[in-house]
């Protein structure tokens, strides 16, 4: 019996990679750190467009331990803390701990900024608005 997912259908062609990306997006996602996705509207008198923001709670991390990259079409932030073994802790609760949180972008969405400020990464991604096309094609009826 063979799987069927939502982007077996005839009338999506091409999707293959997506899929492929949603599944591996879908195994790695621990909880941690938690964040928020937050729609920025447009200012229209400054002519700015859509922003979205991504917000991780971070708190521990310094910036020296946080990485924000893009890798094709893909925003990938890390920490990594490194555990000091200077202190002589009679508990510890609060682990020195590692992620990496992967968010998969839409076609034309970059990130124009990070910012650190009381423990939470705001990272802001512009979506520009998309250009409609419509392309006449031609049929060609041979001789």
């Amino acid at each position: 019996m063979s799987r069927m997912t939502p982007f077996t259908s005839p009338m999506l062609l091409g999707f293959d990679a997506m899929e492929k990306t949603l599944e591996r997006i879908a195994k790695g996602n621990d909880g941690y750190p938690p964040y928020n996705i937050e729609r920025l509207r447009p200012d229209s008198k400054a002519g700015t467009p859509e922003r979205l923001r991504i917000t991780l709670a971070v708190a521990g991390f310094s910036e020296e331990e946080l990485d924000v990259t893009t890798e094709e079409n893909q925003l990938v932030i890390r920490g990594r803390q490194v555990d000091g073994g200077e202190r002589d802790y009679l508990y510890r609760g609060i682990a020195a701990r590692q992620f990496q949180r992967t968010f998969v972008l839409a076609e034309g969405m970059y990130v124009s900024g990070a910012e650190l400020r009381n423990g939470l990464l705001s990272v802001d991604l512009v979506r520009p608005e998309p250009v409609r096309m419509v392309k006449k094609i031609n049929i060609s009826v041979p001789d």
